[in-house]
């Protein structure tokens, strides 16, 4: 692994925190702090002894000085006491973000309309089954991904990169995609035209439709002026599945993968040119946006 991928993995980094600093408080908990009890309570035993003896003799001795040496000598080193400060909050963040939700933030334009850049976005880790951290393995199966999810997954060529794009493909679907309309399993899917949607960066606009995708209805958008046909797709693995043409192409799903596309049509870089998503790779359900700097509008769940 180079040291490229291994900042990249932010989990894996997040891990060893979490064991680390885990391991040094177990270490104080269980052997340092009773070495200390146990040192603490000779010295004041010996405090003890001597205080007694001058008190006998008629000395007066300040008081004081017993409960500062037990502070003194119980007191933590300060690499220790800020790895047992920070574990209990390491742990809880990589249990949430590793079992739970994990925060992401949408980097380009490949999901527009239904996600902006800037937008801030909460995953589901549970909804397609419980994965080892890390190692992304299924231990317990919940659900299968479905046609319409907008899904974060691990991008093929670069694990150490996540993407975000809609399932339009399930294992077994015959995917075609022609003149910029699909249709799954024989079905062609309904378009209805929507306003056309204007790029505020780009000051430019785009043809806009609500897509159902069997049953699942959400914004789509397309540009006039790009080609319909896929161009240079990557010899992806089972490449075979697919067929190219100047209208467009068309995919056979193999077993335990997906296909996948962003609702920005003619701007995403997605399955059609780099291949299918192996379950393996499947990170979780994006389901919230929770924040946006730039415009906190866009709050709210999407489809």
């Amino acid at each position: 692994m180079t040291l490229q991928s291994l900042l990249g993995n932010f989990a894996l980094i997040l891990f060893v925190l979490t064991i680390a600093t885990g391991i040094i408080w177990c270490f104080d908990v269980f052997y340092l702090a009773p070495q200390r009890r146990t040192a603490a309570n000779t010295a004041l035993a010996e405090l003890d002894a001597r205080t007694a003896r001058l008190q006998n003799d008629g000395i007066k001795t300040e008081t004081a000085n017993r409960a500062a040496i037990e502070s003194a000598i119980l007191r933590q080193p300060a690499w220790i006491e800020y790895s047992g400060s920070f574990f209990p909050v390491l742990a809880l963040v990589f249990f949430l973000r590793s079992f739970l939700y994990e925060p992401f933030k949408i980097p380009s334009s490949s999901m527009v309309p239904t996600l902006q850049v800037g937008d801030l976005i909460l995953v589901n880790k549970f909804t397609y089954g419980i994965r080892l951290p890390v190692l992304n393995k299924k231990i317990i199966e919940v659900s299968q991904p479905q046609r319409g999810d907008v899904m974060v997954f691990k991008y093929p060529k670069d694990m150490t990169l996540d993407y975000i794009k809609r399932v339009v493909g399930v294992p077994g679907d015959k995917i075609i995609y022609k003149n910029k309309q699909l249709t799954v399993n024989g079905q062609a899917l309904s378009y209805k035209p929507l306003p056309d949607y204007l790029d505020e960066e780009r000051l430019t606009y785009a043809k806009q439709y609500l897509e159902n995708l069997t049953g699942k209805e959400h914004r789509i958008l397309n540009d006039e002026n790009a080609p319909p046909y896929v161009q240079n797709p990557d010899a992806f693995p089972q490449h075979e599945l697919c067929s190219y043409n100047a209208e467009g192409f068309a995919c056979t799903v193999p077993a335990g993968q997906y296909f996948m596309m962003g609702d920005n049509r003619d701007n995403s870089a997605d399955s059609r040119y780099w291949g299918f998503v192996p379950d393996k790779n499947i990170v979780g359900k994006a389901f919230f946006v929770w924040m946006n700097l730039s415009n906190i509008k866009r709050i709210g769940s999407f489809d």
